[in-house]
């Protein structure tokens, strides 16, 4: 690597960062926080915003730093998010949580599947927009993108759909609540509800706190149940997706590309969950707390690089090449998670 090639990238991360830094600060401000906007909405928003004025004016040599964004940040991002989770947390609700995550989870990846073949997408699109729908938004999107092999296009407008209808269901919960439409649900059912349908951890936290504190905190458990499944996704995507792939006619099966990242996700809510135990037990929660609260920080950060990356490749000649079939898609999986998910919760929890 020559040294034009290295100052290209580094001064292209150097940007990146800028922007992520400014939308972190405006993340801060008082419209924002009402709206529950995360950094990492208001990054890919910002990218999108800059797609098709600033990124066609930026030098090639720094196209490497976009890469690396949008790839190695976004994996390390999404291994350190498991400093979020623990064991004993994600128990707390329950088996019958567990299984309505997981029920949401595998039913909307099936239906993905079904409806994507109906209206004509490629496998690897339709996948993305389903994981995204299923499991975390636009980050098992960016997760699921190296294990489908899905073209750089195809990637930037599921992050689109899922956005989209993720900060829609912000509004739509707080109002469904008010309305009295999910009463009987309950307090816990509500709670639930929120957490195993709506797409983004920020959207969940935003529509749970919309509505009363003791739902957000129940949303936001009941969400990092599903966030904790993004793992053995990707690694059944990674054996449904094993054949070869040779200038694009399968040339035979090999063996399986493990989303090693994935794995140390896992091991990161095991290491994580171990620690926490041990703090609790030796007295020292408030250090470990302090510790985990900075590496949560820095990894919201990052996050927020990866998503104003990608937001940056989000032209609109990419969303005219797609037309209008992503989004069908995204908006028959919503309808099946605000109304299936309603009958899910109703009848099992």
């Amino acid at each position: 690597m020559d040294s034009s090639t290295t100052r290209g990238r580094a001064l292209g991360l150097s940007l990146i960062a800028l922007l992520a830094l400014s939308v972190t600060l405006l993340a801060q401000c008082s419209w924002a926080q009402q709206l529950r906007l995360s950094p990492m909405v208001l990054g890919v928003v910002l990218g999108m915003l800059l797609a098709d004025t600033l990124r066609p004016r930026l030098p090639e040599g720094w196209d490497g730093a976009f890469r690396i964004a949008g790839k190695q940040l976004l994996r390390a991002g999404i291994v350190f998010y498991g400093c979020r989770l623990t064991l004993e947390a994600l128990t707390e609700l329950g088996p019958e949580a567990i299984l309505i995550d997981t029920i949401i989870v595998l039913g909307t990846l099936l239906l993905g599947e079904l409806l994507g073949r109906a209206l004509g997408l490629e496998r690897s699109e339709r996948l993305l927009i389903a994981s995204g729908s299923a499991i975390c938004g636009a980050a098992a999107v960016l997760a699921t993108e190296p294990v489908v092999r899905a073209r750089s296009h195809s990637t930037v407008v599921a992050v689109g759909t899922v956005v989209l209808f993720g900060t829609l269901s912000m509004f739509v919960y707080p109002l469904l609540y008010r309305w009295g439409a999910l009463e009987a649900l309950g307090l816990r059912g509500v709670g639930i509800y929120t957490g195993a349908t709506v797409h983004e951890v920020a959207h969940v936290v935003g529509a749970g706190a919309a509505m009363s504190p003791e739902i957000a905190a129940l949303a936001t458990i009941t969400k990092m149940i599903r966030v904790l499944l993004l793992a053995p996704v990707l690694l059944g995507l990674s054996f449904l997706m094993r054949e070869r792939h040779t200038g694009g006619s399968v040339s035979g099966k090999g063996r399986v590309q493990v989303p090693w990242f994935a794995c140390y996700f896992i091991l990161v809510v095991l290491a994580n969950s171990l620690l926490a135990h041990l703090a609790s037990a030796g007295g020292w929660t408030a250090s470990y707390r302090a510790v985990t609260d900075w590496i949560q920080t820095a990894d919201t950060f990052v996050l927020t690089m990866a998503m104003t990356a990608i937001g940056m490749e989000a032209r609109l000649a990419k969303f005219r090449q797609s037309g209008a079939k992503p989004f069908l898609l995204a908006l028959g999986l919503y309808l099946w998670l605000v109304g299936g998910g309603y009958l899910l919760v109703r009848f099992l929890a």
